[in-house]
């Protein structure tokens, strides 16, 4: 395990040249591996763990879209395809991958099969955390373990079918075994890992809630639509205003920042809008810190987590989503962008 400086704040970190797929592979080669739930990050886990040479199985319920989907992939009903609770006998590390509020509905069918010596293995910190109001909680004779992969699980899959890893965290929340440090570690390195970076479940779940409402989609779609309606208001054309608002940004510069950061951006950009984006980024750094602040307090106190298991546990919760979804989707910003990507010359 490396020590590396980030900002002046050293931190654990483990790349793949320090751990490589062949140590990984070794350190579990006794292992059974049961992905429970195929819905998000699932599917590119568990193809990129069978691609790599683990021995993997995917428990999801029969007659589902999700069990249909699995088939798809490759799937052998039987042979590495089963009922959740068989995969769960089969297993010696259960990766429980299902959505939050599934989660919770399924951990009465889980919890027997944790039998001493086993991992529990997650990917979002939020089941623990919030166990008090989750009801997760692991027997004390399991490792409890962690990989967070920094992206969707669609992303996850994309960047290993192109030799690529996406940057994941990775904790421990209980090594009952002695084993839990090597078993976490090599699932990271297999579920297609760039680097690992050290974290805790609290940190992982907090930060993820954080994000995800805040600049990686909450945020950004309520700047994307304040600009956008600024710029119709002033008379300019619905192309013209998603264009210099959207597009521009994720086709033309959010690759420059990956590439080697924000200056980098700046410095590959007009003088004039050099001196505009310097000028102006500071008001809005200090415009939307309070709501930051509000947000991270309300993710901190739990009031976020409550309201995510309240929502998503309704029985209704995926006709309101896609209401909602359709209300997004059918704004004239994005109804612009369904006409602008048709124009991008890789679709024509």
């Amino acid at each position: 395990m490396a020590k590396m400086i980030f900002g002046g704040v050293e931190e654990n970190v483990v790349t793949r040249e320090e751990y490589p797929l062949a140590k990984a592979l070794e350190t579990l080669k006794d292992e059974t591996i049961a992905i429970i739930g195929y819905g998000v990050q699932g599917p590119g886990q568990s193809l990129n763990l069978r691609d790599n040479g683990f021995n993997v199985i995917v428990g999801q319920r029969k007659n589902s879209k999700s069990w249909d989907k699995a088939v798809a992939d490759g799937w052998v009903p039987g042979e590495t395809l089963f009922e959740i609770e068989e995969a769960c006998q089969k297993a010696t590390i259960i990766e429980y991958l299902l959505s939050d509020a599934g989660q919770i509905s399924v951990w009465p069918t889980i919890k027997p099969y944790l039998t001493p010596g086993k991992a529990l293995y997650f990917s979002h910190g939020f089941g623990i955390t919030y166990k008090e109001r989750t009801g997760i909680v692991p027997p004390a004779d399991v490792d409890v373990i962690l990989v967070a992969p920094k992206g969707s699980g669609t992303s996850l899959r994309r960047m290993f079918l192109q030799g690529r890893g996406l940057n994941s965290s990775y904790a421990i929340f209980q090594d009952a075994t002695g084993r839990a440090w090597d078993r976490v570690i090599a699932l990271g390195i297999g579920v297609g890992s760039g680097y690992l970076f050290e974290t805790t479940f609290k940190r992982e779940v907090y930060s993820d809630l954080t994000g995800e409402r805040g600049t990686l989609m909450g945020a950004i779609q309520g700047i994307f639509a304040a600009q956008y309606d600024v710029l119709r208001q002033n008379g300019h054309t619905p192309s013209e205003a998603f264009n210099e608002t959207v597009e521009e940004l994720s086709q033309s510069l959010m690759p420059l920042i990956a590439e080697n950061g924000m200056d980098w951006m700046y410095a590959n950009c007009s003088t004039t809008a050099q001196r505009g984006a310097l000028d102006w980024w500071k008001k809005f750094r200090d415009a939307t810190r309070p709501v930051f602040e509000e947000l991270y307090s309300e993710v901190a106190c739990g009031n976020e987590a409550q309201r995510s298991i309240d929502t998503n546990s309704q029985p209704d919760y995926r006709s309101k989503l896609e209401e909602e979804l359709k209300e997004m989707r059918e704004t004239e910003m994005w109804q612009a962008g369904a006409v602008v990507r048709k124009l991008r010359p890789e679709n024509n």
